[in-house]
């Protein structure tokens, strides 16, 4: 049984830091048991595609949703989505997915745009 290193990019750190300890640790502990049999053999929580030549795979962790690639052996998380938002229905359906839209997503986003309206 292999056992992965997991790295996560700042905006993945930056969302997981967001959450209540509990989900965190459960989002850590789904990424962290994943061996190497799960990954060659995808199921109903663990799914991949590839976009612009590279392997995604999508893990399913409660109610969010972790995008990652493989690395030299290392789990590298891209982004933490929280189930049936605008973010994960674009990735899930393998749509182009900009850093616009991230931000366009973020609360702040839609708090700016209401307060120029005043």
């Amino acid at each position: 049984m292999s056992v992965f290193q997991v790295n996560f990019s700042d905006y993945a750190m930056s969302e997981l830091n967001k959450l209540p300890p509990l989900v965190q640790m459960n989002i850590v502990e789904a990424i962290t048991n994943l061996t190497a049999n799960d990954l060659k053999n995808p199921s109903d929580r663990l799914g991949y595609f590839q976009r612009d030549g590279v392997e995604f795979y999508r893990l399913r962790a409660g109610d969010f949703r972790l995008y990652f690639d493989i690395r030299d052996d290392i789990l590298f998380c891209h982004y933490i989505l929280h189930q049936h938002t605008l973010t994960d229905f674009v990735f899930r359906f393998k749509l182009p997915i900009s850093e616009e839209l991230m931000i366009e997503q973020h609360s702040s986003f839609w708090k700016y745009l209401e307060s120029l309206k005043k």
